[in-house]
């Protein structure tokens, strides 16, 4: 593959900030990866950019790719990706930290042009690799209905405090998944009678998390949906406790574990994520324990998708789900080990959006390919919409 230009540039994501694209060009065309931004952050999550900010980081970038141009690289698999992280490196060893946003959208990129090179689409690239070429199973999508904590501004000083009320549909297609959704979506807009929309195009409310589950109960049982919820508990921990705001009251870490545990029976939840602050592994070991096999207990700020972190969860059976955000750990090459872990290891994989999204659909071909059982993302927004969108494709193009 050879290397004509590599251009960075700076792109808004959907709360209009800045964040790094990269466009690449080949003798095969013009590819482009944008990176997300992520509002709620793991404590373990890599640096989304140099410790000088993205302006330093944009600056390094540029060198960088001036250095690539009129280059040659052979990738014909993803673990051909070290030639170009070595080359990142000791650029990085030089002249300092590009951060996770950067280093995800090199490789994502040169992976896109490689795939091209290959004579293959993006997701297909890499379903050939980790899956063997087996024709791959979609997805279903967990999509974000309502919304609260960081994501969402307070109505009337109030707000839920769990961040995603979610609905996640079983049909045989992806394409009636995300229909389903949809629907749903604006039946919940009725019943909270709600005006606005958060970051996330999720509906902002005031009301409690119970409240807004008995709602969302309403809408699943309408439309034969199950119901999640990603609370984020990390965002509300402080020095040993959970403060809630909307009812201002205080919870310990036993106090939580019954609280959601409580949840998930009256409610019949069937996906949890972060349901305990981000280093208690006891207490998502607690929470698997008791809901067993008919939850998904799921790590996000837990695993970060970093192997070491998922290898503990995984052996302190902490958790049967993760969530996977390429850019969290900013290597490729490390979301495929995490992939491959989970894969040997029974363990669910929900590949998720960020709450600062861009217009850019990689993220569906990484589900599809990896072999992701689920796709987070929003149900409403052109940065989320546009993600479904690209799985759609993938299944027709595969009847």
């Amino acid at each position: 593959m050879f290397i004509r230009e590599l251009v960075p540039s700076f792109v808004k994501n959907s709360r209009g900030e800045r964040t790094v694209q990269i466009m690449l060009v080949t003798y095969e065309g013009r590819f482009k990866v944008s990176a997300p931004s992520g509002k709620s952050k793991g404590k373990h999550e890599v640096p989304s950019y140099n410790s000088k900010g993205i302006d330093r980081s944009m600056k390094l970038l540029r060198v960088f790719c001036r250095r690539l141009e009129n280059r040659n690289f052979m990738i014909r698999k993803i673990d051909d990706l070290k030639k170009v992280v070595e080359v990142v490196r000791r650029f990085e060893t030089r002249y300092g930290r590009f951060g996770g946003n950067v280093t995800y959208a090199i490789e994502s990129v040169f992976l896109k042009g490689a795939a091209a090179d290959n004579n293959k689409e993006f997701w297909e690239f890499i379903n050939d690799e980790v899956n063997n070429g087996k024709k791959p199973k979609m997805p279903m999508p967990v999509g974000n209905c309502i919304g609260g904590g960081l994501h969402s501004k307070v109505i009337d000083g109030k707000r839920p405090d769990f961040q995603e009320f979610l609905l996640i549909p079983k049909e045989k297609t992806f394409s009636r998944a995300a229909t389903v959704n949809l629907r749903a979506y604006e039946y919940a807009r009725k019943l909270l009678k709600a005006r606005s929309r958060n970051d996330e195009g999720a509906w902002r409310t005031n009301k409690t998390n119970e409240e807004v589950l008995d709602v969302l109960k309403t809408v699943a049982k309408k439309y034969k949906l199950r119901i999640g919820l990603d609370i984020a508990a990390s965002t509300f921990y402080d020095k040993g406790y959970y403060n809630y705001k909307n009812k201002s009251l205080v919870r310990d870490k036993v106090d939580q574990a019954d609280y959601v545990e409580r949840l998930i029976k009256k409610y019949k939840i069937f996906y949890v994520e972060d349901g305990m602050q981000e280093e208690d592994f006891s207490g998502y070991k607690e929470l698997l324990n008791v809901v067993k096999k008919g939850t998904l207990i799921v790590g996000d700020d837990l695993t970060t998708t970093n192997l070491k972190l998922v290898r503990r969860a995984v052996n302190g059976e902490a958790i049967n789900a993760m969530i996977v955000k390429p850019n969290q750990i900013g290597s490729i090459i490390e979301v495929r080990d995490v992939v491959n872990f989970c894969k040997k290891n029974k363990i669910v994989m929900i590949f998720s959006h960020r709450s600062g999204e861009t217009m850019d659909d990689t993220l569906a071909d990484y589900c599809v390919g990896f072999g992701g059982q689920f796709l987070k993302t929003g149900i409403f927004g052109r940065e989320r919409l546009i993600k479904l969108r690209r799985v759609m494709m993938i299944e027709k193009s595969l009847r």
